[in-house]
């Protein structure tokens, strides 16, 4: 098991906006609590966290699963270098399979932390 501490990041466009912070903060408030809930256990577990927490989408994607009612969400993030898990993308998911557009968000905005870091991730 990992050991110290992982820590929780959300993507911030050029402008310092939170996307996925606006994505969480337009849901209600039941869902909010299992999305914050999911998210400790995802910080909790790391790298060891499986379905149906978590599943792998492709390359570093990875997305953080959540029900509420009737709808599916989903949060798109990677682990980062420096013990991060860093959040990069939030949607509603309305079909069986993730949306090709949604993954293509996440990869820019990973491709755009990538050149403000000045590197590869972990």
């Amino acid at each position: 098991m990992e050991t110290g501490k992982w820590r929780i990041e959300f993507y911030l466009d050029e402008a310092g906006r939170d996307p996925v912070g606006e994505f969480l903060s337009s849901l209600d408030a039941k869902t909010q609590a299992r999305f914050i809930r999911s998210i400790e256990l995802l910080r909790e577990r790391n790298i060891q966290a499986r379905e149906p927490l978590v599943r792998h989408l492709e390359g570093k994607l990875w997305e953080l699963r959540q029900e509420s009612q009737t709808n599916i969400y989903r949060l798109i993030y990677v682990f980062a270098s420096g013990r991060r898990i860093l959040f990069l993308h939030g949607f509603q998911k309305k079909t069986q399979r993730t949306p090709r557009s949604e993954i293509e968000t996440a990869q820019r905005r990973f491709a755009i932390l990538l050149a403000r870091e000045g590197g590869e991730q972990e």
